[in-house]
């Protein structure tokens, strides 16, 4: 297989942290990024099943892996089961960045609590760990928590307040979990915020990118 790989974003903000995290455990990888901050504005009025949106994300990853790219990762968990579906005539492999993160957290379970910032997200990844506990024949119990007053701040670009906001609703919660799920990519630097819980924490992007890698070794 190539040593080439793309990511598909909807924030710029990944680019950065999924760079930063490949080249630590690979600096000769090629990498890629692209950014279609609309797929996401899009998901969110029309929601992430739309056909219209679906074939508009099968494009975006198709246009990530056009210069080689022999896995194409989409980073972005609301539009990630559309990403994952992207018909790829054996040209590349189409990923999803939180697939890894769901079945880790099926093997952590059976009781799950599931964190978002944005509700368009909750569905799209409560289906995602169901689907992997399936494929494992295990039972999961999911709790889910929204992070309302999170998205705005993370828009305007206020990261750290941002970050503040999930974990003040996670800890808001009562915990009644054997791990606790980040639903998005954005949400990564809440993990070390909440180690005081005693419960794991899980986020997409490094286990992610560990799994991808792993693909790309094999």
């Amino acid at each position: 297989m190539r040593q080439h790989i793309a990511f598909l974003h909807t924030s710029p903000v990944h680019v950065e942290t999924f760079e930063r995290l490949v080249r630590d455990a690979y600096p000769a990888l090629k990498v890629e990024h692209l950014v279609k901050e609309d797929l996401l504005a899009e998901a969110q009025q029309v929601g992430p099943t739309s056909p219209i949106l679906i074939a508009r994300v099968h494009e975006a990853m198709r246009s990530a892996a056009s210069s080689g790219a022999s896995i194409v990762a989409c980073t972005c968990s609301t539009i990630g089961g559309a990403a994952e579906r992207t018909p790829t005539e054996g040209c590349f492999l189409a990923v999803r960045i939180d697939r890894a993160m769901a079945d880790k957290a099926v093997k952590r379970g059976p009781k799950i609590l599931v964190v978002a910032a944005l509700e368009s997200t909750l569905q799209p990844t409560i289906e995602l760990i169901q689907e992997s506990a399936s494929q494992s024949n295990l039972q999961v119990e999911l709790q889910v928590a929204l992070a309302r007053d999170a998205w705005p701040h993370f828009t305007k670009g206020n990261r750290d307040s941002y970050i503040q906001a999930v974990v003040q609703a996670v800890r808001s919660e009562p915990i009644h979990a054997n791990v606790i799920v980040l639903a998005q990519a954005s949400m990564a630097p809440a993990v070390e915020c909440l180690q005081e819980l005693g419960v794991e924490v899980l986020s997409s992007p490094s286990i992610g990118v560990q799994e991808i890698l792993e693909r790309l070794r094999q």
